[in-house]
């Protein structure tokens, strides 16, 4: 009952004031809105408002136990007109240093918004938890952002709660922080993408390849989320127009008793767009088609393979090796005998080697959906999705796997990407900058395209160093009926296919986003955007 009365209380201030004009001293569009430890309030469990003291400097914070669960404070702040999305993020420090190297703290932000004649618990939004190394001195400062993109009614007061998590398994930091800021930052819409196909029955899973200067996007149809229903076909169309218009629709796969649907793409030696596609029935197989245009597709081969994969995932080049796709195999359901793997081919798709890298893993174990990048001297680095839905820690985060000798051997870690729920990875590297662009969408309350921008060199042996996300595009919040973002790119822009809606109902839609630029701050890189719908 406290946090709601908090809440309210703070709410009611806030809005004091607010009418058809905003008041004098309320924030430009753009400029960034502070909360100090004085303009907070306890909201749950039992957090204190100290002096944190060096020297002759004296701070403010709110300190926030590393052992007790469920402390948190609140405070509300004033949006100005025209705010379409927020950014949050907080400054803490600490008076003691950690006892261990690579100690880590976690926090989260709730947020939620009074809205005219809405329940103010009606936006109510539950943030991932964040985790972020500590210093190795005290008192030095920290800026973590808690959320990057948040959706806002513009005008109605924005209620952020702030609250640590000591529970959190990467929580090893066990003594006090103090919260001394909340700062959040108005930021625009992303642009909205264009549509492929509208949403006319379920379309979903599309896979996006550029052969030359056209688009080729491939997608399947059903009647609703089944990837084996007969009913389900794939389809491409191509664009010469990098996205704006779309060519009339022809059919790639259609086999009586099968479902179909496109799991993987790339490009063979010539230049020409490969395609896997499951073909799920009487039994599980995965089809290798090829074209040349994204008309024509011809069947290239139906591998036969030891372990028959749950899916086939993008295909790249490793030359020293040939043609590489990752594959995993399981069940989505549960069980403990996951696994995933590698398929090389040496003549350009016509016949497939299989490889078991994993097995026996658990499903919180099990990195599905990969996407890989070859970054040259025989590094690989590939993001895997986590099977993980349920619950809200930071175990529940994307796998980075990478390997040094061409895919001979890998190595399978967890990274700090967290905002997260059955997010399939995408990845580009972009030859001129060097920068490795790691898109996937957030299901669920938000429904966010997210892009993760960062120096390959920087992330390869640091899974937990991947910078902030900016959000690149949005769509639906219903959690299977969006998302499966797969990406490609032509010159210097990243196109970016996925599916959004509502059942039985669900588009193909095709972002266009800047590729990143070069710089020394990859996390400032973000999408183009608009002020209004």
């Amino acid at each position: 009952m406290r946090i709601i009365l908090s809440c309210v209380a703070l709410l009611a201030s806030a809005v004091t004031g607010f009418a058809a004009n905003p008041p004098a001293d309320s924030p430009e569009k753009n400029e960034p809105v502070f909360l100090t430890a004085n303009d907070m309030s306890i909201a749950t469990g039992n957090p204190s408002l100290v002096l944190m003291s060096s020297g002759s400097t004296h701070i403010p914070v709110w300190s926030l136990s590393g052992g007790t669960a469920g402390q948190s404070v609140v405070g509300v702040v004033p949006l100005p007109g025209g705010c379409a999305a927020v950014r949050v993020e907080i400054v803490v420090t600490t008076s003691e240093a950690p006892a261990n190297s690579g100690a880590e703290d976690v926090y989260r932000v709730h947020l939620s918004q009074m809205v005219e004649n809405a329940p103010f618990t009606e936006r109510y939004y539950l943030g991932n938890p964040v985790r972020t190394a500590l210093p190795a001195a005290p008192f030095h400062s920290r800026t973590i952002v808690l959320e990057s993109y948040y959706e806002v009614v513009p005008d109605a007061p924005l209620c952020v709660r702030i609250q640590r998590e000591p529970t959190d398994p990467a929580n090893t930091f066990t003594r006090p922080t103090g919260l001394a800021m909340v700062k959040v930052t108005p930021v625009k819409r992303p642009a909205k993408p264009y549509v492929v196909q509208e949403a006319k029955r379920y379309n979903s899973w599309p896979m996006i390849q550029a052969i030359g200067d056209t688009l080729v996007c491939v997608y399947s149809r059903g009647s609703a989320h089944d990837i084996g229903e007969d009913a389900r076909a794939v389809y491409a169309r191509t664009s010469p127009d990098q996205g704006k218009t779309w060519t009339d629709e022809t059919l790639v796969a259609n086999t009586p008793g099968f479902g179909e649907v496109a799991v993987g793409k790339g490009l063979d030696s010539t230049g020409a767009m490969l395609l896997w596609v499951r073909r799920v029935g009487s039994e599980w197989l995965q089809d290798l088609y090829r074209t040349t245009d994204g008309v024509m597709f011809k069947l290239v081969a139906t591998p036969k393979l030891a372990v028959m994969p749950v899916q086939i995932t993008d295909v790249f080049t490793v030359p020293k090796v040939g043609l590489m796709a990752l594959w995993f195999a399981g069940s989505y359901a549960d069980g403990a005998d996951h696994s995933w793997g590698t398929l090389t081919s040496a003549d350009d798709g016509a016949t497939w080697k299989q490889t078991v890298i994993e097995s026996g893993l658990s499903k919180s174990q099990w990195p599905t959906e990969p996407s890989a990048v070859y970054l040259g001297d025989g590094r690989i680095l590939a993001i895997g999705r986590s099977e993980t839905w349920g619950g809200s820690s930071t175990a529940r985060s994307q796998f980075q796997l990478t390997s040094t000798d061409d895919g001979a051997t890998w190595k399978r870690t967890q990274t700090n990407i967290g905002e997260v729920v059955g997010s399939t990875p995408s990845l580009i590297l972009d030859p001129k900058t060097g920068l490795i662009s790691n898109y996937y969408y957030q299901r669920g309350r938000g429904g966010v395209l997210r892009r993760r921008v960062a120096d390959p060199a920087l992330v390869f042996d640091n899974p937990l160093g991947w910078p902030v996300s900016t959000a690149v595009a949005t769509g639906s919040e219903l959690p299977l009926d969006a998302g499966n973002v797969n990406a490609t790119a032509i010159g210097d822009t990243h196109f970016l296919a996925y599916y959004s809606g509502r059942a039985p109902d669900t588009a193909i839609l095709v972002s266009a986003v800047p590729a990143p630029a070069g710089g020394n701050s990859a996390s400032a890189h973000s999408a183009p955007q608009r002020e209004k719908e």
